[in-house]
């Protein structure tokens, strides 16, 4: 994606969050609280489930492949892989977060978005990854580490591992995130 079009997507996320009523979320309690954003702002089901292959439209999986999340919009549902919520809670935040992109950017004229394991995947985007899939990635990583939030926290606490867990997300994702918000020249003082 271009530095315009993730620009346009942390705005988006930005109106986004600053609908969210403050019985919600006060816009700065962390972590965000995705899965409520998602129930109570937006009116979508989160349900983690064993196997996500028997949600209604989900695809034909071929072997080795799973399924992360999945979003019904026409049933205003998210199902979220309740294997991979117990194994990695961070990821089942970025998934919902994944999922609520697709229905924030994406969801006009599609009944279901789907996304395989390897598509919501913090450790990097391949350069084969669609960009409806990048852009909700970003959508993700935006609602889960706002940047006026990410500068404010760093500023208190540089310690990397303090940060995952004060934004309750996992090392990949912070990995991934902390360079896009905080300046190298930034991280690179003290």
């Amino acid at each position: 994606m271009t530095p315009a079009e993730v620009e346009e997507i942390e705005q988006r996320v930005d109106r986004v969050l600053a609908t969210v009523p403050e019985w919600i979320w006060d816009g700065e309690t962390l972590p965000v609280p995705v899965e409520h954003i998602a129930d109570s702002h937006f009116g979508l089901l989160v349900r983690d489930a064993d196997d996500i292959g028997l949600a209604p439209g989900a695809p034909e999986l071929g072997p080795g492949e799973a399924l992360s999340g999945l979003l019904l919009a026409d049933r205003g549902e998210v199902w979220v892989s309740a294997g991979e919520a117990r194994a990695w809670p961070p990821r089942r935040r970025f998934t919902i977060g994944h999922e609520l992109g697709h229905w924030c950017l994406h969801r006009r004229g599609r009944e279901h978005v789907y996304c395989r394991d390897s598509v919501v995947d913090s450790e990097g985007e391949p350069p084969e990854l669609p960009l409806p899939e990048r852009q909700a990635n970003a959508f993700a990583a935006a609602l889960l580490m706002p940047p006026r939030l990410m500068r404010w926290r760093y500023a208190l606490n540089r310690d990397f591992h303090d940060l995952c867990r004060t934004f309750d997300v996992s090392s990949k994702a912070m990995s991934r995130r902390l360079p896009a918000v905080i300046p190298r020249s930034v991280r690179a003082s003290r």
